[in-house]
This record gives C-alpha cells, sequence and structure tokens, in this order.
C-alpha cells in the first residue's frame, strides 16, 4: 500500500519530527525514554508533545509502575499517517518531484 504525500506543517518542526519518528517506530514509549533519545528537556518535549496531542496525533497514557506515574506515548492512526504522508512529502521534495499536496508552498 502506497502512502499519500503530503507536507504537514506540525509535524515539520524538527523535535515533532523526531517524536513522530521514534514513535512510528514502537507501539508505544515512556516519556522518559523519548527524552533522553531526543535529547531534550522534559519541559521542552512536553511542549512538542501537547501540540501532537493537540492535533489527535499522540496520545498520553498515564500508568503508575513501582509507585511512580509514568507517561506512555503512542501514535493515534491519524498521527501515524499524517507522518507517513509527511515522509514521503519530504522525499518526493528530495527526490525532485512535484509540490507535495497539503499546506505547500504558499507558506514559504
Amino acid at each position: 500500500m502506497s502512502v499519500e504525500p503530503r507536507f504537514d506543517a506540525t509535524i515539520h518542526a524538527p523535535n515533532r519530527l523526531r517524536i513522530c519518528a521514534l514513535l512510528d517506530a514502537v507501539q508505544s514509549a515512556e516519556f522518559a525514554t523519548v527524552q533522553e533519545k531526543l535529547d531534550v528537556s522534559a519541559s521542552v518535549l512536553s511542549k512538542h508533545v501537547a501540540v501532537l496531542v493537540d492535533a489527535g496525533y499522540v496520545q498520553q497514557r498515564r500508568a503508575t509502575r513501582n509507585t511512580r506515574q509514568r507517561v506512555w506515548l503512542s501514535l493515534t492512526d491519524a498521527g501515524r499517517s499524517a507522518y507517513q504522508g509527511h515522509v514521503a512529502a519530504l522525499r518526493a521534495i528530495v527526490a525532485g518531484g512535484t509540490e507535495p499536496s497539503g499546506e505547500s508552498a504558499a507558506r514559504h
């Protein structure tokens, strides 16, 4: 099944793109693990996760483990589709293809 290239300005911000890339490879990841992999502060990660949650791309699940509250992050189906479409759009741009659909050059 082919993914339709679609540029997504919400995902395009470097840290949000990295969050989506990490979450696309797994079913879910603990907040602290994502923070460590991206090498960002908790507040920076929280800010970007909030944008992705508001867009409907990421969901958070809270769970208590060893008496500590943990937050698990995962891509929603819409988030996974948007991320994969965004990656396809970036590949089309790099390959010199036509302008991908979605939020395009109008913002440049």
